[in-house]
């Protein structure tokens, strides 16, 4: 089942995507769905970020290929680091590059996935009962902000520097999904997420272990090699196997 976000003349619904319609359904996607009887077509409505999450939790150098072009080993544990939820836009928005404060905004392309009811302290065991479903993410990261700083906050918070969607897929089994990224459709980045470091029940262990999560947040388990540039007017996209395709335009930011 897809959960979109989406709005239309009538205001902001979630809803199921079903080929090329969506049946809104009432209130939020947590829990039983409860359907208004509404129905759109796709290509009418304005697809939104899937989710507003109180908090994002992303995984740093989660894929060995990763951690080694970016200069040192895979870490023994999950690394992981906060973005806003203010860094959160969905597909179709612009990706705002900081012109004045950053000469070097990369894209990173990950599977994301996403909570379905508060919990803390989830055995690896059980992870998939707290899992609503899985989005694509992109952790746009100002790389020279990150190198200068010695911490990623900075780099990593930028508003809009968290595209998601275009929905949250529920039955993707994430084990062994393909995941690429293209710049103005040159392939830049192709995996497996077989290939992450810390797979997805380990890293919901590990993060709830630190704080509670709570229905809607989001944890982006990592990149894989092949991290480069964007410029103002490039055009990226993620695509990961049996959940969709995100993309997003890079505009100088005012």
């Amino acid at each position: 089942m897809r959960i979109a976000r989406f709005s239309t003349d009538e205001g902001m619904s979630f809803g199921v995507v079903e080929e090329n319609t969506v049946a809104a359904v009432a209130a939020h996607p947590f829990g039983e769905l409860t359907f208004t009887g509404q129905r759109f077509p796709l290509a009418d409505v304005r697809l939104l970020a899937p989710i507003l999450p109180s908090k994002v939790i992303a995984i740093g150098k989660n894929y060995a290929d990763h951690a080694a072009e970016m200069g040192g080993e895979a870490p023994a544990e999950p690394l992981i680091f906060a973005k806003p939820s203010t860094s959160v836009i969905g597909p179709g928005e612009a990706i705002a590059y900081p012109q004045k404060l950053s000469e070097r905004v990369d894209y990173e392309g990950e599977l994301a996935l996403v909570i379905g009811r508060m919990c803390r302290e989830v055995p690896a065991s059980r992870a998939a009962e707290v899992i609503l479903g899985y989005t694509c993410a992109n952790d746009v990261t100002a790389r020279d902000l990150q190198a200068k700083d010695g911490q990623w906050t900075r780099a990593k918070g930028f508003d809009t520097f968290c595209p998601l969607g275009p929905w949250i897929e529920t039955e993707a089994d994430p084990a062994d999904l393909a995941i690429s990224t293209s710049v103005n459709g040159k392939v830049r980045q192709s995996a497996r997420t077989s290939q992450l470091m810390h797979d997805i029940p380990k890293l919901v262990e590990y993060v709830s272990q630190v704080m509670t999560l709570l229905p809607g947040d989001v944890i982006l388990t990592g990149t894989p090699a092949g991290v480069g540039p964007l410029e103002v007017g490039d055009e990226v996209t993620v695509t990961v196997e049996n959940v969709g395709t995100l993309t997003n335009r890079v505009i100088a930011r005012e």
